[in-house]
């Protein structure tokens, strides 16, 4: 599956803005993540970063997180995909559903997910809520304040450090990559 398949497939389940730009949030934070840790496979992680919720608005997570992943997965076999490590991927980002991460894509896409929305918070206490506004240290600042996006698992972002990079890698990289879609995401 290239990127264009995987676009037609997200907007066939997901119409929600919102969630869309938290996809191709996670989309590009995966993509810098493996400009880093397995370079030459960039659009393979951005994929799994822009599919790893397509079951958002197919599935009732909200009161059962245990099919959060897991119907992301037969989705994508009722759309002919068959590819293993990318169905680890996204269910490992929810651990909830029973799989943790083991392997260093699915330790990123743990990571990633939450930090899109923690970098987005951030933002949106800046003057002019834009994510090129924010500095690194005031992410990590605001990492260390737990009322601050107290819903934003940051067990889940440190989990980056099982992929070798450290939580300021992960900052830079989020910035960097949201930065660079900051208009299509309204960043």
């Amino acid at each position: 599956m290239n990127r264009e398949e995987a676009y037609t497939i997200l907007h066939k389940y997901m119409k929600g803005q919102n969630y869309l730009d938290h996809s191709y949030a996670v989309e590009v934070i995966m993509r810098g993540l493996a400009k880093r840790l397995d370079p030459g496979n960039e659009e393979y992680w951005g994929i799994i970063g822009l599919l790893h919720d397509l079951d958002e608005e197919q599935c009732d997570w909200q009161n059962d997180m245990s099919v959060h992943g897991p119907t992301s997965v037969e989705i994508l076999k009722k759309e002919g995909i068959d590819d293993p490590v990318m169905f680890e991927a996204i269910k490992a980002h929810n651990p909830k559903n029973g799989k943790k991460a083991r392997t260093t894509i699915e330790y990123a896409i743990l990571a990633a997910d939450p930090m899109s929305g923690f970098v987005k918070a951030v933002a949106q206490i800046y003057p002019d809520k834009k994510v090129a506004s924010v500095k690194p240290k005031s992410v990590l600042k605001r990492f260390n304040e737990l009322r601050f996006a107290a819903g934003a698992n940051r067990d889940y972002m440190e989990c980056i450090e099982f992929t070798g990079l450290r939580l300021e890698d992960l900052i830079d990289v989020a910035l960097d990559e949201m930065t660079g879609i900051a208009e299509q995401i309204g960043l």
